[in-house]
């Protein structure tokens, strides 16, 4: 029976001795603060695994530490095929970049087969019998914890039987608390009165969360552990096994949850698409980023961040304490702020994938791209907007607008756009400047008529639409031939 008289453990405090697999490591310096992100292939990776990714890999970059990545995969059962692959790849193009190979917690079973000998040596297993109409049968429900949901400890004292079905629980203290210094919620502390022994391997001999996380961390020499807070709760059991592991404890940071909008929890209905869903959208990796490091995490007034700025600038010390609502507008903001910061050829590049599933394929480096794709960037917000607005530069004939063409192209238009076309076709340099300059002065000796005038149903000729970026600005880029023809079809 190990001891169970009053105590306090503390995330400050760890052994000398090393557990036998982490031994062999050298000891990091604990500035270092390697993180790590530990998905589990049961669902795809969304924006809350996004945001806990993020926070730990910024924290990482910012000190020279490791970012490591620990696939949860114990469950087989519960393990969609495909879904570790789909992760890893969204991580990759979203440009959270990891250091050494990945972790698989399917391949260490003599890991925690060793780990085990080790806690029930130090008396803190033991095997446990009961069923679960058992369990319900004799629970209570002290503090508040549901009777179906605690276990009375029944097995505590009850001898060995290793060839009776049985799971392994993990002995709880009776009394004292588990606390620490949190890097998110400062000092945290939770009575052992109010824990159970909770299972760490099923009876199949498949660990569970905590054994698999707490040896895990020992065992790839993490130093700072970075997950939601939904997670406190597990933070004492893991204590308790590095301690009774003599190894030293990390440090953790629980973040908020991301809320919905109306404080509940986010849910797909809210916008918890996946990262894949946001990325076929057309939105751009940095303006993810962006939005999650600044949902809950702040750093004066500034909102828009380069994701050097980022790592630059990231603390623990202003992440809140309480959950942040995403905002979908606020998204949006951010993701139109980090448009127009691209350069023409990060946008060309950028877009042209959405050009092609719209059935236009413009190759990155297409000089008409290069010149229109700024054009479209101050209107748009994803990359899939930009490429909608470059659609009319690459279709020929544009897509017609009927309401537009309603609109603006009657017959009474006809003759006036064909007297543009004379113009336009004589303009040299075909440039921007010299086409509005030339309309302006055709315009003057028109009597009385406005640019307003001929500039809508010009704007719908060319492009096939009632708005568009600056019409001279469209016609240059559209060159004169394609200018010509367009407006005659039109007259």
């Amino acid at each position: 029976m190990s001891d169970r008289g009053e105590r306090e453990t503390s995330a400050g405090a760890g052994g000398e001795a090393g557990f036998r697999r982490g031994a062999s490591r050298e000891p990091r310096d604990a500035a270092s603060s390697d993180g790590r992100f530990a998905p589990s292939p049961t669902g795809p990776l969304h924006v809350g695994n996004l945001r806990t990714a993020l926070l730990a890999w910024l924290f990482a970059r910012s000190a020279g530490a490791r970012f490591l990545v620990r696939v949860e995969d114990l469950d087989r059962s519960r393990v969609r095929p495909g879904l570790e692959e789909a992760q890893l790849v969204d991580l990759r193009k979203i440009g959270l970049d990891w250091d050494g190979p990945v972790v698989r917690q399917s391949e260490r079973a003599s890991l925690y087969e060793e780990a085990i000998r080790d806690l029930d040596a130090g008396g803190l297993l033991y095997p446990c019998y009961c069923t679960r109409a058992e369990i319900r049968a004799a629970a209570s429900a002290p503090h508040g914890i549901p009777a179906a949901h605690r276990y009375p400890g029944t097995c505590r004292d009850v001898p060995d039987d290793p060839g009776r079905k049985h799971v392994v629980r993990q002995r709880v203290p009776d009394s004292g608390i588990t606390a620490w210094v949190d890097k998110v919620k400062g000092r945290l502390e939770i009575a052992h009165d109010t824990l159970q022994d909770a299972v760490i391997m099923r009876g199949d001999g498949i660990p569970l969360y905590n054994l698999g996380a707490a040896v895990d961390d020992i065992e790839m020499g993490v130093t700072l552990v970075a997950r939601g807070d939904d997670h406190v709760i597990n933070t004492p059991s893991q204590i308790l096994m590095f301690q009774a592991l003599h190894a030293p404890l990390p440090e953790f940071a629980h973040m908020p949850m991301i809320l919905a909008p109306s404080g509940e929890k986010l849910s797909k209905r809210h916008a918890a698409v996946s990262v894949t869903e946001y990325r076929d959208q057309g939105y751009l990796p940095d303006g993810v980023l962006n939005y999650l490091a600044r949902l809950g995490w702040s750093h004066g007034d500034q909102e828009i961040f380069s994701r050097a700025e980022l790592i630059e600038k990231f603390g623990w010390d202003h992440v809140g304490q309480t959950g942040a609502r995403f905002d979908i507008k606020k998204f949006q903001y951010v993701q139109a702020n980090q448009l127009r910061l691209l350069p023409a050829q990060r946008l060309a590049a950028e877009v042209a994938p959405f050009l092609a599933k719209a059935g236009l394929n413009v190759a990155p480096d297409d000089a008409q791209l290069l010149s229109a794709a700024p054009l479209v960037a101050p209107r748009a917000t994803t990359l899939a907007d930009a490429a909608d607005a470059l659609d009319y530069f690459f279709r020929d004939p544009p897509r017609m607008d009927p309401k537009a063409k309603q609109k603006f192209l009657g017959a009474d238009k006809q003759p006036l756009l064909e007297e543009l076309a004379s113009l336009v076709q004589a303009i040299e340099p075909f440039e921007a400047p010299q086409l509005e300059a030339a309309v302006k002065h055709w315009l003057e000796g028109k009597g009385g008529l406005e640019l307003k005038d001929v500039a809508q149903p010009a704007r719908v000729a060319l492009t096939g639409r009632s708005a568009s970026p600056g019409l001279f600005e469209v016609m240059a880029v559209l060159g004169r031939q394609r200018c010509l023809a367009r407006l005659r079809a039109s007259s």
